[in-house]
């Protein structure tokens, strides 16, 4: 029998609520695939036919080691690369040079060993804005500030510093206020294929504050794509495989996109590491999913 790994984290041993299925639907299909945390050194990977990172959702801190561990783990979905070229968001200047609309981003860099008064006047003098590092997953040390409310920016300031200071890069993001109303959409794909659509409402509600377990809760629907949502999505994910040559196409994707002050589609993140594929909320998706497992694992039996 085939066997491949999922791929989680310490925290979710069992999976996420929302990958247990796939157990099931993969082993209808004739594959025994075993949730398998991913810095478990006791896991022999070369056991597994494949690995199918799903809900590894603490690697953002040892972001270097969680690479590190996608290169040795043999056949890893999405690839090593992939992974690598994702897990650090100044992948959306990429976007940017390639003419994708995305939320205009300021970098610090902690190599500038910038001042407070240096970083303050680096901020926006207006409209609320975003300060998050470049190495994040499910909103972590993210946080939402106002320009000219001293205090708020204060937290600003300090908020930038100490990611600066323990070495992270960190983004600066006008905060886009459609999210307050239409909160965001993310188009999953599925083997290169648009799958289906779910909107987030709003998470960030103002400064950053320690996030217990994970990621901050999400409030997940089901949604329709527009043609201008979905256009804007495969031209992210064009470029996301021009800049990594060479490996095979995506298993899966996620484009979570936002609505600019014109009204247009801009993209906030391309996920192809470890993103929720919200199963539960696109009708027939987990089958797709499987079936795309099962069809890349008898390709190279």
């Amino acid at each position: 029998m085939t066997r491949i790994a999922i791929a989680t984290c310490s925290v979710l041993p069992h999976l996420d609520p929302d990958d247990t299925p796939l157990v099931g639907a993969l082993s209808a299909r004739g594959i025994d695939a075993v949730p398998a945390v991913w810095d478990d050194e006791s896991i022999d990977w070369s056991a597994f036919d494949a690995v199918v990172v799903r809900s590894t959702w603490d690697y953002a801190p040892r972001r270097d080691e969680f690479v590190a561990w996608a290169e040795k783990a043999g056949r890893v979905l999405n690839s090593a690369a992939v992974i690598a070229w994702n897990t650090d968001k100044r992948y959306l200047k990429e976007l940017e040079d390639h003419g994708v609309p995305v939320i205009p981003t300021l970098w610090l860099d902690p190599s500038q060993n910038l001042s407070s008064q240096a970083i303050h006047t680096r901020l926006p003098a207006q409209g609320d804005f975003v300060i998050k590092p470049v190495v994040s997953a499910g909103a972590k040390d993210t946080g939402r500030y106002q320009p000219g409310e001293a205090h708020s920016r204060g937290l600003a300031i300090q908020h930038a510093k100490n990611l600066l200071a323990t070495g992270r890069q960190v983004m600066v993001q006008p905060y886009v206020r459609s999210v307050d109303t239409a909160g965001e959409t993310g188009l999953v794909f599925i083997d290169g294929q648009f799958s289906h659509a779910v909107r987030k409402n709003a998470l960030l509600t103002g400064p950053h504050r320690p996030t217990q377990g994970l990621y901050k809760q999400e409030e997940m629907s089901r949604f329709e794509a527009s043609p201008a949502q979905l256009e804007v999505a495969q031209r992210a994910l064009a470029v996301a495989a021009e800049a990594v040559p060479g490996q095979e196409p995506n298993l899966y994707a996620r484009v979570d996109l936002v609505t600019g002050d014109d009204g247009a589609p801009m993209v906030i993140e391309v996920e192809l590491t470890e993103p929720s594929l919200f199963f539960g909320l696109g009708k027939g998706s987990l089958d797709r999913f499987a079936d795309a497992v099962a069809a890349r694992v008898a390709a190279t039996a």
